[in-house]
């Protein structure tokens, strides 16, 4: 039999009776301990199963000996832990990152067998909430520690930047590094690093800005002493993606090529905030793009700024428009405004300058993927006026084909 232990104080151990018939709402939500004695903590060996089997777990008790099963069944660590098995992860960085080990399912990759954008997010959320988990400074909010839930506050990001130079496949075992830093003196900058657990191969690097929020006010809140005093501790010097200036992304208009209108969330994309999980607005953003350009190209980075939360009753518009810096894709031919013999073509999904020419062997003596590039912006409309969600900017690169031996 396993052991779950929270931190205790002194122990008792008695039994808990479960039923055989249907359960009811009370022993669904709360079970009641045998005994007369109040402590603060206690040890309890749950028999009677109904399958005979029997566990023994740690729990909380409170004044009339009954307990809320939530805490039994999530057994949220009340103080730091090194290791973690059940996630297979670990605390790194001399006491204060986090290394979470990653099997990557048939679930989290799309047709080509190679994880989705959307599941590598998803990683990251889930990451950074365990490294939270095993810090022991988690409350039962979403990712909010003991103070903020104390000040009731919550996190939410206000920018990300993702670089992706691999995709890992289905079935591979991938490595996640996430570590936390300052950012300014009310935010907080998480970081991710992805590799390949077999190679140590770099997959993609992120990094992030955290700020806080009332939970009842929907305001951004200043970090409460208290907040800083857990969370300063656990903050180092290290960055996934410098970003000495950030880059600008300019706001878009109703004269962008491409609009999607009339996006509705559903309940299924309200997070434990109650409003959309960002991973939601990548959706939305990618959807506007050309099925096309997305057969032929792969997102190689993405940097998101966020503007306001969405909610359930919001009517969401989707706006996109192609982009490079320094000039205008244009049906597959980005031109940098200069003269004629500086264009740059594409062909058969690389980049071939004007001044290469095939010498009688087929083969191009230049072959490197261009990127491109799409400016986005997803809003709320309104019928007096639209409001910002988040501003993105993608970055593609064509896919890898492999080019004929002979015309």
């Amino acid at each position: 039999m396993g052991s779950l232990s929270f931190l205790a104080f002194s122990t008792i151990r008695c039994s808990i009776n479960i039923d055989d018939h249907e359960p009811t709402k009370q022993n669904m939500n709360s079970i009641k301990l045998k005994g007369s004695s109040i402590y603060s903590s206690a040890k309890v060996d749950v028999l009677g199963l109904k399958n005979g089997a029997a566990m023994t777990t740690s729990i909380a008790t409170s004044e009339n000996l009954y307990i809320n099963t939530q805490e039994v069944r999530q057994n949220i660590p009340t103080k730091k832990q090194l290791v973690d098995t059940f996630r297979q992860g670990l605390i790194i960085e001399e006491g204060v990152g986090y290394r979470q080990t990653i099997v990557v399912r048939s679930y989290e990759v799309g047709a080509d067998k190679t994880a989705t954008l959307e599941s590598i997010l998803n990683l990251l959320q889930e990451t950074a909430l365990n490294h939270v988990w095993m810090s022991g400074l988690l409350g039962d909010g979403f990712g909010a520690t003991h103070g903020m839930m104390r000040n009731n506050l919550i996190w939410v990001v206000s920018r990300m930047h993702v670089q992706v130079d691999h995709y890992p496949i289905w079935g591979e075992i991938m490595e996640i590094d996430t570590w936390v830093g300052a950012s300014g003196k009310n935010g907080m900058r998480r970081d991710w690093l992805l590799r390949s657990h077999a190679t140590g191969l770099v997959f993609a690097r992120a990094t992030s800005t955290w700020v806080m929020m009332n939970q009842q006010t929907r305001r951004l809140s200043k970090m409460p002493d208290e907040v800083r005093t857990e969370i300063s501790p656990w903050f180092i010097e290290k960055q996934a993606i410098k970003e000495d200036n950030p880059e600008k992304i300019d706001k878009l208009d109703d004269s962008a090529r491409y609009v999607n209108s009339g996006l509705k969330p559903k309940r299924s994309d309200l997070d434990m905030n109650q409003h959309v999980n960002n991973v939601k607005y990548v959706k939305w953003m990618l959807e506007a793009i050309p099925d096309k350009f997305l057969e032929s190209h792969q997102l190689s980075g993405i940097i998101l700024e966020y503007r306001r939360e969405c909610g359930s009753s919001d009517v969401v518009q989707s706006l996109c428009e192609p982009f490079n810096e320094g000039g205008i894709i244009e049906n597959g031919l980005i031109t940098d405004g200069v003269e004629q013999n500086n264009k740059i073509s594409l062909l058969n999904g690389y980049s071939v300058s004007s001044g290469i020419t095939d010498q009688g062997n087929g083969l191009l003596q230049s072959l490197n993927p261009i990127p491109s590039s799409y400016t986005h912006l997803l809003q709320v409309k309104g019928e007096s006026k639209n409001e910002e969600i988040v501003r993105g900017r993608t970055t593609w690169k064509r896919k890898i084909k492999t080019m004929p031996l002979h015309p």
